[in-house]
């Protein structure tokens, strides 16, 4: 059962949507609401009024209407266009970690937040798709075969949702694109002065930023932002198989100040923050066998936009509605607690999304039905984002000191999760 909400207005609300906003008018008597002329049901049965969190950002409750039974949900709205209003990436402090949601708003001084991507559970705890704090590269996206969650139909694992350097929220890809180079000294003579010149040789690709499964064959790049987890548990598990075994051929290469400075097995314990560990298994373990304490290497690595636009934020999330249609094949047929992040067309606003389900109250929603939901709320692009017992929302009210959990999660306590969309204003 839900405690602790809002009153939703008495009544039906008519849910009207045009340009990305969302207006809400009183209906005109207590019957459904109409159907669009495309589609023969109505998710979004009501909505309460909007109740200001923040400038910028609001809640309502709403409540939804399925065959299988009724859903209840909460939605925050969010402003980028206003003035001190944006969002982040919400972290217990390391990629290999997990904190509660509501712990990683406080902590962070967020008005509202709402868990994120599905993760290793049970072993790292490090998220599957990409991250990007404050700008920050933070992971790469594990392979597709590695997936922490049942696949949805053309959602390759370096999909996120992400807002801009340009404050526009939007799904975006975020490949990983880096090399590992020996560098050396070459004495170069000519009719002149004696000279010294850097060169490059030995380029060995990056496969891997700070995830739970280094590619086979390749190698990983690990920084002080993975945490304390075993950095060999990194190369377990095969492309398609996270159960396979540990690679039998592993190395662990320690890199500061472009030098190496130690070659040996992966290890764990979080690096200080000036020192990289260049971490390979099988062809890539070999390759890093090949470099000596003392050799001048450089690490070149980032995340590269689809969009062209640089993230200031980013997490790992599947699409689930595209250019405002649901994408294909979404499942119908299973309901769970679900939550989501998207944008309006513009990009200029974003709502974070939660339904209950496994509830006496509230069945959750189907992956089918919460891409509708989105498309009725105003949304034109949007992601699902880890759901069933991850799935929560918090928020703070005006002038209260900590933000409130504000749906109802499924476990018998909030779950542990990696990550986190935060929004923040003033």
């Amino acid at each position: 059962m839900r405690v602790g909400l809002l009153p939703t207005t008495v009544g039906r609300l008519l849910v009207t949507v045009g340009a990305g906003l969302l207006l809400l008018a009183p209906a005109a008597s207590a019957e459904p609401l109409p159907p669009p002329p495309d589609r023969p049901e109505r998710i979004v049965e009501s909505l309460s009024e909007a109740v200001e969190v923040a400038p910028g950002v609001t809640h309502r409750d709403i409540t939804t209407t399925t065959a299988a039974g009724n859903v209840m949900g909460d939605v925050v709205e969010v402003d980028l266009t206003t003035p001190g209003v944006h969002a982040d990436l919400l972290t217990p402090g390391a990629v290999a970690a997990r904190a509660g949601v509501k712990a990683m708003a406080d902590g962070s001084g967020a008005v509202a937040g709402i868990n994120g991507d599905f993760f290793d559970i049970g072993r790292t705890s490090a998220p599957a798709g990409p991250a990007v704090q404050n700008g920050r590269f933070l992971k790469a996206a594990v392979p597709q075969g590695r997936r922490a969650a049942p696949a949805v139909p053309g959602a390759e694992m370096d999909y996120v949702f992400a807002v801009g350097t340009d404050g526009v929220a939007r799904v975006d890809r975020l490949p990983l694109r880096g090399e590992v180079r020996r560098t050396g000294i070459e004495q170069v003579s000519y009719e002149g002065p004696r000279t010294e010149r850097d060169t490059e040789q030995d380029a060995l690709p990056i496969v891997a930023l700070n995830q739970f499964a280094v590619p086979v064959g390749g190698i990983g790049v690990f920084t002080s932002d993975w945490g304390d987890a075993d950095r060999a548990r990194t190369l377990c598990g095969s492309d398609t198989d996270r159960d396979a075994p540990c690679a039998a051929d592993q190395a662990e290469v320690v890199v500061r100040d472009g030098a190496v400075t130690a070659v040996r097995a992966p290890g764990a314990g979080r690096l200080p923050a000036e020192e990289t560990a260049l971490v390979g298994r099988e062809q890539g373990a070999a390759a890093l066998r090949g470099l000596k304490v003392g050799d001048r290497v450089s690490v070149d690595y980032g995340l590269v936009p689809a969009s062209g636009v640089a993230p200031r934020m980013a997490v790992g999330g599947s699409p689930i509605l595209r250019d405002g249609a649901p994408t294909e094949r979404l499942d119908d047929g299973a309901r769970a607690p679900r939550s989501g992040a998207g944008a309006t067309a513009d990009g200029h606003r974003m709502l974070l999304v939660t339904v209950d389900g496994r509830q006496s109250d509230s069945v959750g929603a189907t992956l089918l039905q919460f891409s509708n939901l989105l498309r009725e709320l105003g949304l034109d692009d949007a992601v699902n984002l880890d759901g069933g017992g991850s799935s929560t929302l918090a928020y703070r009210d005006g002038g209260a000191p900590a933000t409130t959990i504000v749906n109802d999660p499924s476990d018998p306590s909030p779950r542990l999760v990696p990550n986190g969309i935060g929004v923040y204003s003033g």
